[in-house]
């Protein structure tokens, strides 16, 4: 995943000091505010950054895209926990790496992750970011989907690019209830997220875990 993201005005370099300070100043904001994004001001993001307005318009077209491109670049993160779902191993294993991954990644990131989902509600052009993140896993899972099936660990069933969409948006809304919610029981969402893409998946559930 380039480090640019999508709604950005121009292509910096990754160098680009200016830019960086920005969403720098940004993230710091959102941990004040709780991740509210609403009265956090381009005017205070460019001051903590110690940059002018001019300049995060140079970069930015708003809050919104600002904080679509902060998080964009967390997503190597993202694509981390997915390597390991694609590979090799126990299916109960790796889908239960996955599932604590989301919800380790939501614990670290969760100020910029609300903030992130304001700003996908608020800005058509961020939930077009965020459908087209989100679509970049698809073809991955739905060959691992193909290659379990080919190899008599899965049994046939629905279309695997159509099923793998279906499981990614049980990811994505695992993480946002994780991220708004509060008073979670974590570990049962957990449990339930594996158990689901077992039985999607594999046709079993975590207590079989080491069988064919």
């Amino acid at each position: 995943m380039s480090a640019r993201a999508r709604t950005d005005r121009r292509a910096p370099h990754r160098g680009d000091l200016r830019r960086s300070a920005l969403l720098g100043a940004l993230a710091e904001l959102l941990k004040d505010s709780g991740g509210d994004l609403d009265p956090i001001t381009i005017a205070e993001i460019s001051k903590r950054a110690g940059v002018t307005r001019s300049a995060f318009y140079f970069y930015f077209e708003n809050k919104a895209a600002a904080v679509a491109a902060t998080l964009e670049e967390m997503y190597d993160e993202i694509f981390a926990v997915t390597d390991v779902l694609v590979g090799a191993g126990d299916p109960a294993v790796r889908i239960e790496h996955t599932a604590r991954g989301l919800v380790e990644f939501s614990e670290r990131h969760r100020h910029l992750l609300r903030a992130a989902l304001e700003a996908r509600y608020a800005s058509p052009e961020v939930r077009r970011m965020w459908e087209a993140d989100r679509q970049a896993f698809i073809p991955a899972i739905a060959a691992m989907i193909d290659g379990e099936r080919t190899a008599g660990r899965a049994p046939d069933g629905a279309d695997a690019t159509a099923l793998a969409d279906v499981l990614l948006l049980l990811n994505e809304r695992l993480l946002e209830r994780l991220t708004l919610g509060d008073g979670l029981d974590r570990e049962n969402y957990v449990n339930a997220v594996v158990t689901v893409w077992l039985r999607t998946v594999y046709g079993r559930t975590p207590a079989d875990r080491g069988t064919s």
